[in-house]
C-alpha cells in the first residue's frame, strides 16, 4: 500500500512533460522544496489541471518516489487568477518565487517561507499598495525569515525608511506589506535593502532581469 503524504504548498515552477503530464516545483511547509509529477496535468478536464498552474496554492496529496514525488490529488485554495491578465504582477511574482527557491531546502520544513510567499503574491493585487515597495519589503522580510536580516539599516537613513525597516521586521507576513512611502523615503528604503541583499545573496536572478527589463519599457 502506498504511503501518501499531505503537504501545504505553492507551485513556483511548472513545465510540460510528454504529451499530457507536467512537472512542478513545489514550495511546501512540510517538505521544503520538492519536484513532483502531475499525471494528466496538461489534459483538458483533468481534475489535476489546476494543480499544475503556476502559483496555485493549497493542499497536495503526494507519493514519494526515488527522486521525485507524484501528485495524487490537490485541493487548491488560491489560484491568484489576476496574474494571468497582469504581466507586471506576474513578473514580480516570478521573482518572488525564484528568490524563495534560492532559500528553500530540499526536505526541510519551512512553513514561514511558504506563508511569506503567499502573502507577497497576494499583496500584488492590492491597488492601494506600491509594487516596488512590496518588492523590497519582501526581500527584507525573506532575509529575516531565513535569519540573515540586520536589525537596523546598514547605513544611516531618513526617518521614513528607518520606520519602514522596523515595520517590516516587526510585523507578520500578512501585515508587513501594508504601507506606502513617499519618494524620498522609498529611495532610502530601496538603497538600504539592496545593500543588504548584495551583502547576503551572491546570486543573480533571471526573473529579476526580466522584471527590470519589463519596468524599463513602461518608463
Amino acid at each position: 500500500m502506498n504511503d501518501w503524504i499531505q503537504a501545504t504548498g505553492i507551485v513556483i515552477a511548472s513545465s510540460p512533460i510528454g504529451e499530457y503530464d507536467r512537472r512542478v516545483l513545489l514550495l511546501t511547509a512540510e517538505l521544503g522544496k520538492i519536484s513532483a509529477f502531475i499525471r494528466g496535468g496538461r489534459r483538458t478536464g483533468s481534475p489535476l489541471q489546476s494543480a499544475a498552474r503556476l502559483f496555485s496554492f493549497g493542499q497536495f496529496e503526494l507519493y514519494a518516489g526515488r527522486s521525485s514525488y507524484t501528485v495524487k490529488t490537490a485541493h487548491i485554495q488560491e489560484y491568484f487568477e489576476f496574474l494571468g491578465t497582469d504581466p507586471e504582477a506576474l513578473c514580480y511574482a516570478s521573482y518572488f518565487g525564484e528568490l524563495a527557491e534560492y532559500y528553500a531546502q530540499d526536505g526541510s520544513e519551512d512553513p514561514d517561507l511558504v506563508r511569506l510567499l503567499f502573502y507577497a503574491v497576494r499583496s500584488l493585487k492590492n491597488e492601494k499598495l506600491d509594487r516596488p515597495t512590496i518588492r523590497y519589503a519582501y526581500e527584507l522580510k525573506l532575509m529575516q525569515t531565513e535569519g540573515e536580516a540586520l536589525p537596523e539599516p546598514p547605513f544611516e537613513t531618513g526617518e521614513s525608511a528607518w520606520t519602514a525597516w522596523h515595520y517590516v521586521l516587526e510585523n507578520p507576513p500578512e501585515k508587513c506589506f501594508l504601507f506606502r512611502l513617499k519618494p524620498d523615503g522609498f529611495r532610502d528604503f530601496q538603497k538600504a535593502v539592496a545593500a543588504m541583499r548584495t551583502q547576503m545573496i551572491d546570486k543573480s536572478f533571471r526573473s529579476l532581469n526580466v522584471l527590470e527589463d519589463f519596468l524599463s519599457l513602461k518608463m
